[in-house]
């Protein structure tokens, strides 16, 4: 069955999907027999202090764009998570003016250097739509070597959901996923690139019954550094830190660096970085690697 990407009013989905989630008892509201789940709009109105009129207007589209202050009384009405308040801030006004988005997959030399620079670090640049642009020896050995891969194949979202080996090795695939298409879901409007993923949501969304029912949920998440446990075919389980780091020369680019988590994990990783083959000279048929290292989550799966 297709799936269809609502796209014409962004803003009022998510607002919707977030009001029918809660519950109305909880909120003092009467409950009994409702038509539809969740707050009616003019209990959301009444919680934010703004006319049931206008809140509507919104929800359908119409009324031009509020102002920042209605914003967060509505978010507060709606008990939203700050990744949620700041995903509303952005579906109404755009990304923010120090974040945009450039489909320009080059990385500066400068910039594979420091990746370079880190041996026995796993690191890799990944662009707002979650594009690898760049990794180092430590990402290739120890995760995948993305030079053996298509470039539209170089997608996080790809690897995670249409790979059946990459979720075969992940015990807590469910957790996983539905924290990664959270994040997801927040770069990219913060890039201002959701035009951009339309073709990616699509056709993820008719690839994965999985993947089209939690873009549908409208959740946000963030992601800055947590712990990645990996089940590598030669160390065996190992447990990698990761963080990770805004370029600032562009800031819809994230540089993402993951190091040993205990000096036993460190040894056995340096030792086997140092004897290791050149990524190239592989056998790729072997599946030494773990692409689902690239998640970004905190659930530190």
């Amino acid at each position: 069955m297709k799936t269809t990407v609502p796209a014409e009013n962004p803003l009022g989905t998510f607002l919707r999907d977030r009001r029918t989630q809660l519950d109305p008892a909880s909120f003092g509201f009467a409950g009994g027999r409702r038509r539809t789940p969740g707050l009616r709009r003019e209990e959301v109105a009444l919680r934010a202090n703004i006319s049931p009129t206008w809140y509507t207007w919104l929800e359908q589209g119409r009324g031009g764009a509020p102002s920042a202050d209605v914003l967060d009384r509505i978010a507060r009405g709606l008990m939203l998570t700050e990744a949620e308040r700041q995903h509303l801030h952005i579906l109404t006004f755009g990304h923010p003016p120090e974040s945009h988005y450039r489909a320009d997959a080059a990385i500066t030399t400068r910039l594979q250097a420091v990746l370079d620079s880190i041996p026995y670090s796993p690191a890799m640049i990944i662009s707002a739509t979650w594009d690898v642009l760049a990794w180092n020896r430590a990402a290739a050995l120890l995760m995948t070597d993305f030079a053996q891969l298509p470039e539209e194949r170089r997608n996080v979202l790809r690897l995670i959901f249409t790979n059946s080996e990459v979720r075969a090795r992940q015990p807590e695939w469910r957790d996983l996923a539905r924290a990664l298409v959270g994040s997801f879901r927040a770069d990219v409007a913060r890039a201002g690139a959701t035009a951009e993923v339309t073709q990616l949501v699509t056709e993820l969304s008719q690839a994965s019954a999985e993947f089209a029912a939690l873009w549908q949920a409208n959740e946000v998440g963030g992601h800055e550094d947590g712990v990645k446990r990996l089940q590598h075919a030669r160390l065996g389980l190992i447990e990698l830190d990761f963080a990770t780091f805004s370029v600032r020369s562009r800031p819809d680019l994230t540089m993402m660096v993951y190091t040993p988590a205990s000096p036993e994990v460190a040894t056995r990783v340096r030792a086997y970085i140092d004897a290791a083959p050149e990524p190239s000279a592989q056998d790729h048929s072997r599946s030494d690697s773990d692409p689902l290292a690239l998640e970004r989550n905190e659930a530190g799966t």
